[in-house]
């Protein structure tokens, strides 16, 4: 319980850091790095003013310089502006050693998870009994597969916008790119909602089985068994899959959600300022949350035959449920959590167990 005090400690500092930086906007940013000569001179101006740059408790904070040449209105305290203090550095940064590491992030994961494929091995698959263990109800799949499609979708167009110029212009031509860039923003900007919606639901769906357990420990210590290949016990979910929903769809959740929302809606009094750092954080959680969605993705698929089963149709076989998650398997076992079709367990040594209900034929494949 300490643990998940904690976690819960960290991401309400998280949320305070986003959104702090509003009020620090009107900073100077003397580490800015110039793009033109133009800027260079306002800045010696103002360096040489003696009227003060607004401070923190001023409604003006985070304002930007002025320019002769005009680009129109940009929000509501921004209006008539092209130059402003540190647009250069976000550029450089956003273009340079962020769209690098990464980059680097998106493509060294799914190297990394096909040599582990093929040294290590996905976790050995149980002999089937032909009975069937409910595990996840329509309502629960429902609302996984409307998060993990939205999520899809948000990462792909993602990807197009911070590398399109890069990878798709070359070969696709200004005419076709054009059209495949606009496409991803406006659905970038409209499905960002929607997976806020979808990853509230899903943490209120999910919540109370991924409070941490002492016997959770053992699990971590073990790795999981995916190296060894060891079952080692655990609850409904295991720790991993706990760290995934605190780390993953909860803490990565936020970033997303705050980040996007304040980049998405631009109308509501954020300056410049928040933008650029509300994008670095966006870029950074963006790359950590689809390689961690992908290494999610193998466990629940290619690396443990038979966990797909239980998303897809709400079943899971009763020694994959003995296997993976023993100690659910015996609450089951018990009556003490739904148990599909299984037979409860004989009162004691000597008594006869009944008679198994008839198999439940599996889904064709």
């Amino acid at each position: 319980m300490r643990a998940n005090l904690m976690l819960l400690r960290a991401m309400l500092l998280l949320v305070a850091a986003l959104v702090l930086p509003a009020a620090f906007a009107g900073v100077p940013n003397k580490k800015a790095e110039p793009a033109y000569a133009e800027e260079q001179t306002m800045l010696q101006i103002e360096a040489d003013s003696r009227v003060p740059e607004p401070g923190l408790g001023s409604s003006a904070s985070g304002r930007v310089h002025l320019d002769r040449h005009f680009l129109g209105q940009y929000g509501d305290n921004e209006a008539n502006v092209i130059v402003q203090r540190g647009g250069n550095t976000w550029r450089i940064w956003r273009n340079g050693p962020l769209a690098t590491i990464a980059g680097a992030i998106l493509l060294a994961v799914p190297l990394l998870i096909f040599v582990f494929y093929k040294t290590i091995g996905p976790m050995r698959e149980e002999p089937r009994s032909g009975r069937k263990l409910q595990r996840f109800t329509r309502w629960e799949r429902q609302v996984h597969w409307a998060t993990a499609f939205s999520f899809i979708a948000l990462a792909i167009t993602g990807i197009v916008i911070m590398y399109g110029k890069k990878i798709m212009l070359p070969w696709m031509g200004h005419d076709l790119f054009s059209w495949v860039a606009i496409i991803s923003k406006y659905l970038h900007n409209f499905v960002g909602p929607l997976f806020i919606v979808c990853s509230v639901l899903m943490f209120i769906t999910f919540v109370r089985r991924n409070f941490y357990r002492r016997q959770d420990w053992e699990w971590v210590k073990q790795g999981g068994g995916l190296i060894s290949h060891k079952h080692v016990p655990a609850g409904f979910f295991n720790a991993g899959e706990k760290t995934w929903f605190w780390l993953g769809v909860t803490l990565l959740g936020l970033v997303m959600s705050i980040t996007g929302l304040i980049l998405d809606f631009v109308n509501f009094g954020q300056t410049r300022y928040v933008m650029q750092v509300a994008n670095y954080l966006h870029i950074a959680g963006a790359a950590l949350y689809i390689a961690a969605a992908m290494g999610h993705a193998y466990i629940g698929t290619l690396g443990t035959p038979g966990a797909y089963e239980a998303m897809r149709h709400g079943t899971v076989d009763e020694a994959w449920a003995k296997a993976h998650h023993q100690l659910w398997y015996e609450q089951a076992r018990h009556g003490a959590v739904p148990s599909g079709d299984l037979p409860p367990r004989p009162a004691g040594p000597g008594a006869v167990p009944p008679a198994p209900p008839p198999v439940q034929p599996g889904p064709a494949h």
